[in-house]
């Protein structure tokens, strides 16, 4: 492979859709960088892009607007019929009217209705959103004994959350849920994609007539005066921001945390943990794709216009010239947050979220262990992610007392409030040959 080529050919370019890459993904990022800041790689079959792995280069494509649109509807490759419908990177890079795919007014109006949305979400609020969703899902593993950390725990969590945040009656959230799951896993992704569109737009539709206390209603309310398919695609915008990263942000701390030395037994807390996470095995570690407006050099990689250039946050990190800021843990040089106009705007919620799902875990299950060794853990393939594909540990197994036991002590407090709402009046549509998902099985706790 000569990487050194101004414009290299399909065969030459670096594939981030294999094993290889998800088992070491920063090896490719040395190899690329041996001989640029950028270079050219293959994100899934027949998606080529150019990535940037040098933190100063990095922030210079981030921070400079006028050079670098982020609009998805410039993809020459897509816009002239290289690229099938089908294929598994499009739900995450095809154009969306969100604040991820706009520039200038339009995405300035659209981040400020999504800030002043999250803006309401205060930290208390949020840690006692994720608490009840935790004491459910330890419900479900604690009397086994075993789990699997990522699957049972780290990936339903979020999912749940944003049902809540989101105000999602029964029959919406179940399929929210499915549909990010199936997009963020590769599996049918056109038709997920359709599923998730539909019941977004009927969760509008709803709230439309009877707001709640919850994000969909705030930005349906919000000055900005968003049509639904923009608060659609705002939705889903957040959904992907948060699940995915979060899922990896929990399930790679936790990770670090049972694998001994330096971990939990080192007496490692979770807020070290979380930022050696970011820095080290960056959640979302290669997105905020980019199209030049016209050819650039990227440091001697020359890029062609309207060609994806996608930030490579990981490959930044590792850059040896933050080797003393990587070694200091200074939260202000990572780029896992990403940087400029389109910097992540909910860091605050998303590490409370992480921090009270890990602390929740560690409380109720004390002894809990990795179940193999961490060498025989495998890394989920695709481009964007961090992501463990199971994360089995086990721990004495316990009561699923906990939903119970936090029903009552709510029951017992004079006017105590409630820990889900759900839409006023809202119909439980039921279909007798479907099977329920975990979002309905949780409402039913507080049904009662």
């Amino acid at each position: 492979m000569d990487l050194q080529q101004t414009s290299a050919p399909a065969g030459s370019r670096c594939p981030m859709h294999d094993a290889s890459f998800a088992a070491d993904p920063q090896a490719l990022y040395d190899r690329l960088r041996a001989h640029a800041p950028a270079g050219p790689v293959e994100l899934a079959p027949g998606a080529d892009a150019t990535l940037v792995v040098g933190h100063e280069m990095a922030l210079r494509v981030l921070q400079n607007t006028e050079l670098f649109a982020r609009d998805a509807r410039r993809w020459k490759a897509l816009n002239e019929g290289r690229i099938g419908m089908d294929n598994p990177v499009l739900p995450m890079m095809a154009y969306r009217p969100n604040c991820l795919f706009t520039d200038g007014a339009v995405h300035l109006r659209l981040r400020k209705a999504v800030t002043d949305s999250l803006a309401r979400l205060n930290i208390t609020r949020v840690r006692r959103d994720v608490e009840p969703i935790a004491d459910y899902l330890l419900d479900q593993f604690s009397e086994r004994g075993r789990a699997d950390l990522l699957n049972d725990y780290a990936k339903l969590l979020p999912l749940l959350l944003f049902n809540k945040l989101f105000g999602c009656p029964a029959d919406i959230g179940d399929t929210l849920t499915t549909s990010m799951s199936a997009i963020f896993d590769g599996k049918d992704a056109l038709r997920a994609n359709e599923d998730l569109t539909a019941c977004l737009m009927e969760l509008i539709a709803l709230k439309r007539r009877q707001p709640g206390d919850d994000v969909t209603s705030w930005l349906i309310q919000h000055p900005a005066g968003l049509t639904d398919e923009e608060l659609k695609d705002q939705l889903v915008m957040l959904m992907g921001a948060g699940v995915e990263p979060e899922r990896n942000l929990i399930g790679n701390a936790l990770l670090l945390m049972l694998s001994g030395a330096g971990g939990r037994q080192g007496g490692m807390m979770i807020e070290e943990a979380l930022d050696h996470v970011l820095w080290n095995e960056t959640p979302i570690a290669n997105y905020a794709t980019h199209y030049p407006v016209q050819d650039v050099d990227l440091g001697g990689h020359v890029v062609e216009a309207n060609t994806p250039v996608v930030i490579s946050f990981a490959g930044a990190n590792g850059d040896p010239a933050l080797a003393e800021a990587r070694r200091a843990h200074s939260k202000g040089a990572h780029l896992a947050w990403g940087a400029g106009p389109h910097a992540c705007p909910a860091k605050d919620p998303a590490t409370v979220i992480a921090t009270t799902a890990i602390e929740r875990l560690l409380n109720a299950l004390p002894d809990l262990a990795l179940a193999v060794p961490r060498e025989e853990l495998q890394w989920r393939p695709g481009p964007f992610h961090r992501a463990l594909v199971t994360l089995p540990a086990t721990f004495s197994p316990s009561p699923a007392t906990r939903m119970a036991a936090a029903l009552q002590n709510r029951a017992s407090m004079p006017g105590a409030e409630q820990p889900v709402a759900v839409a006023p009046s809202a119909p439980v549509r039921r279909d007798p040959g479907r099977k329920r998902g975990f979002w309905s099985s949780f409402l039913d706790v507080f049904r009662v």
